[in-house]
């Protein structure tokens, strides 16, 4: 028996346990639903209370004794003016004249009295309580009276006094819920911050700080914890729109005390009267290893879904980025996965060196002025042989190892167009037949334009991405990359330039982006606008992969000659380098000049070569001009290399006592030499 009661009294206060729980939680939805009336209520009734003093209340006595004294007069002369218009039937008359003005000074002066005392009960007004018993009695009466008549007099005495009654519940009961304190459920595991954000975002907090911010009219739903962040949803009364709500982004960050580089998004809501908070204070990416790389790894994770990030190959790809985003680091493991297989080949222009150095083992690196034109030159001449090779119903070339699809990395384009741009004003005063510096935007462009179907690509890389006479990337070229991808840019300005004119009103922020590492990526109208965690690939795992191919389009010789013992002797120009201003800089290139070891030790000869191809673009100039070529045409037509490249060798040469160059521009070689033999 004991333990049957034992039993049930258990039972019975889980029960009550379970209903007590669910009264709370029921509590804690309806409050925020009546926490702005309540704020309203206690907030007239502060007013109020702050203007009953007793100063207003000498003053409200004062009115009311006036306006009784004003309402006695009033009558009196009333009575008065009546009596006159009875004791004469002449209304010019001096005593009805008399008594006619004498009431009409008593009734101005009370309607004096009586505004004197409406501006005294303001000043002194009732409490809000003593106006709702007055309200509620007010209604009682006719309600009394109309089921008086249309009822039975069991009715007329029971409705009107359980109708107001449930009206002054209802007003009771919305106070009560709307000052409720709402018990915060933070949940386990949130940081220091993010448990400050929830206590913020809590309705009851939200309501009562929300008028000093300008937000009153909006509350704020419980916080809902994702894997990205803190998300509430928000309601917008008045004339409250989610447009109008974006708009107040600083005071809503005011209002939570958020750190000034956190992420906030503010957006519209499922309904017209709704927005959505969300609060970026977590990544999906976390845990996730993005470090190293090895092939087929994703360029990144979305930080919002986690879903894996990839960049497919073949895309044409603007990447900016300000000093110090990461933007080198992260774009290494797409320079690998571009230079990985046989029928892939890299092609990095660096002028700043420091990146390019470290993919000399499997790309083709150029540095120097004279590198990158040759190199663009070559691609271009690459790209309209490929282009010969389409088959009709192809819309671009199929790559091979006899092919390879050819990425084009551009690393910090702000320099090559700063030295295309430098070089060709030099060479304007330059008598000596520089090469055309300004073929190197050229070939770019042409690149970018035409290169896709010919599987050559183009990723240009840079910090300046403005569009202006300084800017990081050149218009031509930027009007034909779809996919972007920013790092932390400076200003709204590049976020514009790099994603689009729309892109602060689509969420485009990546000037608001943290740094390193975190990325935003455009790969179409439809992409969403959710940061990246890219791959981090630092400069030792680049230096740690293996060798691959490079690509060239000038033939290795059949035998290589046999080394010379040399000394080198580096001899510099003025024009052979200048000051890079913004970089603070010298671009120097130096030039070689092989000079034969004076030591005691006799040369050796070189070994005999095959005439086939000579070793060097400088070789093969030498040997058009033993085979008989005296003009710079002629050598460009029997060597094949670009009129630039021939002009700057052979200069070189004539400079170096190698080639003769006569009056009327002939050019002989110096000493006598057997076709196909190279100089030392």
């Amino acid at each position: 028996m004991k333990e049957a009661w034992s039993k049930t009294t258990e039972q019975t206060k889980s029960a009550w346990n379970v209903s007590a729980a669910g009264a709370v939680n029921a509590a804690d939805v309806l409050s925020p639903t009546f926490a702005p009336l309540a704020a309203r209520w206690d907030a007239e009734a502060d007013r109020r209370a702050k203007l009953r003093t007793p100063e207003n209340l000498k003053a409200l006595l004062a009115a009311q004794s006036a306006h009784n004294s004003a309402r006695s007069t009033a009558a009196t002369a009333r009575s008065q003016r009546t009596a006159a218009r009875k004791a004469s039937g002449n209304p010019l008359s001096a005593a009805r004249r008399a008594a006619r003005t004498a009431d009409k000074a008593a009734r101005q002066h009370r309607s004096q009295a009586k505004s004197e005392l409406q501006t005294a009960r303001k000043n002194y007004p009732s409490t809000l309580r003593r106006i709702a018993v007055q309200a509620h009695a007010i209604h009682a009466v006719p309600a009394a009276a109309a089921t008086y008549l249309m009822s039975t007099p069991y009715d007329w005495t029971v409705w009107p006094v359980v109708t107001s009654a449930g009206l002054a519940a209802l007003n009771a009961a919305g106070l009560w819920l709307g000052r409720r304190t709402v018990s915060a459920q933070i949940e386990d595991g949130l940081s220091a911050e993010e448990r400050r954000l929830v206590e913020r975002l809590d309705p009851s907090y939200w309501v009562q700080h929300a008028d000093q911010r300008g937000l009153s009219g909006t509350v704020p739903t419980p916080v809902e914890v994702t894997q990205a962040g803190l998300i509430t949803h928000v309601r917008l009364d008045g004339r409250w729109t989610p447009k109008a709500f974006r708009a107040k982004g600083d005071e809503i960050r005011a209002m939570l005390g958020a750190r000034t580089d956190l992420r906030i998004e503010v957006k519209a809501g499922s309904h017209g009267d709704r927005a959505t908070i969300t609060l970026r204070t977590r990544s999906a990416a976390d845990g996730i290893e993005l470090t190293g790389w090895k092939p087929g790894d994703p360029w990144g994770v979305d930080t919002v879904t986690g879903e894996p990030v990839m960049v497919p190959l073949g895309r044409r790809m603007l990447i900016a980025g300000t000093s110090g985003s990461g933007k080198s680091w992260s774009t290494r493991a797409l320079l690998a996965e571009a230079s990985e297989t046989e029928d892939h080949r890299l092609v990095v222009i660096d002028p700043k060196r420091v990146e390019g150095i470290n993919w000399e083992h499997r790309a083709r690196v150029a540095i120097y002025a004279l590198d990158v034109l040759e190199v663009t030159d070559e691609l271009v001449a690459e790209m309209h042989e490929r282009l010969e090779e389409i088959p009709r119903g192809r819309d671009t070339i199929e790559i091979s190892a006899r092919r390879p699809r050819i990425t084009v990395f551009v690393d910090e384009g702000a320099e090559v167009i700063t030295m295309a741009r430098k070089k060709q004003a030099k060479a304007t005063k330059d008598e000596l037949g520089d090469p055309d510096w300004s073929r190197i935007m050229e070939n770019l462009g042409t690149l970018a334009r035409m290169a896709r179907a010919a599987e050559i690509i183009l990723i240009w890389a840079t910090q300046k991405p403005t569009m202006d006479t300084k800017g990081g990337i050149d218009p031509q070229i930027s009007a034909q990359i779809t996919y972007r991808a920013a790092l932390a840019l400076s200003t709204s300005g590049e976020s514009r330039v790099v994603f689009g004119e729309d892109a602060t009103e689509k969420g485009w922020h990546a000037h608001e982006l943290p740094m390193p590492g975190v990325a935003m990526l455009r790969s179409g109208p439809k992409a969403k606008t959710h940061p990246i965690r890219t791959r981090a690939f630092s400069p030792a795992d680049v230096i740690a992969l293996p060798d691959r191919p490079i690509w060239s389009r000038t033939a290795a010789p059949a035998v290589v000659p046999a080394p010379v013992p040399v000394a080198v002797a580096y001899t510099r120009k003025p024009d052979d380098w200048e000051l890079d201003d913004e970089a603070d800089t010298f671009e120097l290139r130096p030039e070689l000049r092989l000079v034969k070891d004076p030591g005691p030790a006799p040369v050796p000869a070189a070994r005999p070569v095959e005439p086939a191809a000579p070793a060097t673009n400088r070789d093969r100039v030498l040997a058009a001009v033993v085979a008989g070529a005296r003009t710079g045409s002629e050598i460009t037509e029997g060597t094949g290399i670009n009129k630039g490249t021939v002009s700057k060798l052979v200069k070189a040469l004539v400079e170096s006592g190698e080639l003769l160059k006569d009056a009327d521009g002939t050019i002989t070689a110096a000493a006598p030499m057997q076709a196909g033999e190279v100089s030392a």
